[in-house]
């Protein structure tokens, strides 16, 4: 049987001031139609029904959760009493799954990512799905780049990017970090580097297993919670585990480390709408390139994004920036500078402004 676990923890820093710690980015509404958790679990649709799908999110954000996926059972929604990053979140999802399915073949998602060519994402998974039957199969998705692009990492792979190539799984040779423009430009012109787009697919047993030879820790961590899957016992053994477990991303603990990983090249209208650039490349703009929401006037003004929840917000001359103005706070910054949001985050948590935060 196929699940979704779908990771849900995030802050999403680079999104200020509209994302904060008391509801990040996955649980706000940016493109008019549902909020980007909502639009996650709808778009497995036909493929995983919501009763399949295994949130995994802060303890913090249950509420919300609960509230904005009605039709995923409550038991489902798993509570991280803390956060460590996506290897132990990903190893709670795949313990539960065990308990209920020792057969089980997980698709682990984002919650805050968009897909615009549902039907095409739905096929790359499939082919996906059944690689993760091969022994010891760890698989990904990768996006095939349309452009240099700074914000993501790579994965290099034995195989090209070419239109007519075929929809299959390649093996990867190497992932690589958030490059500069000049390594990014470098990588794209090669044909055989992918964005990755942190999306994976593996039997819940070859995870596990994989995690036991690169990620002892978590792993015995999470083993010795799994009596106390979906008893009453559970949240207490979870605390432990998490406790016990080290901070360290999937990427670093398991998937740079393994041998039999692979990824499937892809293209359907994805985006991890990682900053506010990301989300003005995706919205439609007016005769000037402005994205413009709210109570908004522009005069000379182009290839802007303006966000404005209550007052008038007012650009005179003003080109290239994006601007975010919401009841307490407000973001101006050019649009180039968005992946350096996160950074305001830090300082106000450190300068103890975290009620901004």
């Amino acid at each position: 049987m196929n699940y979704a676990v779908i990771m849900a923890g995030g802050i999403g820093s680079r999104f200020w001031p509209m994302s904060r710690r008391e509801r990040p980015k996955q649980f706000l509404n940016v493109f008019g139609d549902a909020t980007l958790i909502q639009n996650t679990v709808a778009r497995l649709q036909g493929f995983i029904p919501p009763e399949r799908c295994l949130i995994v999110t802060h303890e913090r954000y249950v509420k919300q959760t609960q509230e904005q996926l009605p039709a995923v059972p409550p038991e489902n929604i798993l509570a991280e009493p803390i956060s460590r990053n996506t290897a132990p979140c990903i190893a709670y999802g795949a313990a539960r799954l065990m308990a209920d399915d020792p057969d089980a073949t997980m698709v682990v998602l984002p919650a805050d990512h968009v897909v615009r060519n549902v039907q095409q994402f739905h096929r790359v998974l499939q082919v996906a799905i059944d690689k993760a039957q091969d022994p010891g199969a760890l698989v990904t998705i990768g996006i095939t780049p349309t452009h240099p692009e700074t914000g993501y990492g790579y994965i290099q792979f034995d195989g090209d990017t070419a239109p007519d190539a075929a929809l299959q799984p390649y093996p990867v040779r190497t992932f690589a970090e958030k490059p500069d423009l000049a390594t990014a430009e470098r990588f794209v012109d090669s044909g055989d580097f992918l964005w990755n787009s942190g999306m994976f697919i593996w039997r819940a047993d070859t995870i596990l297993g994989q995690m036991k030879t690169h990620l002892p820790q978590a792993y015995n961590a999470f083993a010795a919670a799994q009596d106390a899957m979906g008893t009453p016992d559970e949240k207490e053994a979870v605390r432990g585990a998490f406790q016990q477990s080290p901070r360290i991303s999937i990427d670093y603990g398991v998937m740079e480390r393994a041998d039999s990983v692979f990824v499937v090249p892809a293209s359907f209208g994805w985006s991890d709408v990682g900053d506010w650039r990301a989300v003005y490349e995706m919205r439609e703009k007016d005769e000037h390139g402005n994205v413009l929401e709210g109570n908004t006037i522009v005069h000379d003004s182009s290839r802007s994004l303006v966000y404005a929840e209550d007052r008038l917000v007012v650009l005179v001359g003003i080109h290239d920036t994006m601007v975010v103005h919401t009841e307490d706070a407000t973001l101006i910054c050019h649009k180039d500078s968005t992946q350096q949001v996160k950074n305001v985050v830090e300082y106000l948590h450190a300068h103890q402004l975290a009620a901004y935060a």
